[in-house]
């Protein structure tokens, strides 16, 4: 198993606006082998700005490697760049496979 995290710093009042994105995006995930789940997770606010965090969790890192190569990917992440006045900085990537699980 392999999940891949993105990080994001959203600025204040910009919240809803970054949970509504994600809402109505149409991920492609379904479609693609290896994918196992998706969720969206809120943090607290930190130095003024709401932390999420996206977590996709995959079959193993090779099918995760796939999709960030596929035609899903790209048509999923073509209008990323237009919702930058809701971030501070670019997204932090995070990936990581598992050691010890039940």
């Amino acid at each position: 198993m392999y999940l891949a995290m993105n990080r994001f710093r959203i600025l204040p009042g910009k919240e809803s606006q970054f949970e509504d994105v994600w809402r109505n995006r149409k991920s492609r995930l379904d479609d693609v082998p290896g994918f196992v789940e998706f969720h969206l997770m809120k943090g607290p606010e930190t130095d003024g700005k709401t932390l999420y965090a996206s977590h996709t969790i995959w079959e193993s890192e090779a099918d995760f490697v796939a999709w960030t190569k596929s035609e899903n990917f790209r048509a999923a992440h073509k209008n990323a760049g237009s919702n930058d006045r809701l971030y501070d900085g670019h997204p932090q990537f995070e990936g990581f496979s598992v050691v010890e699980g039940a």
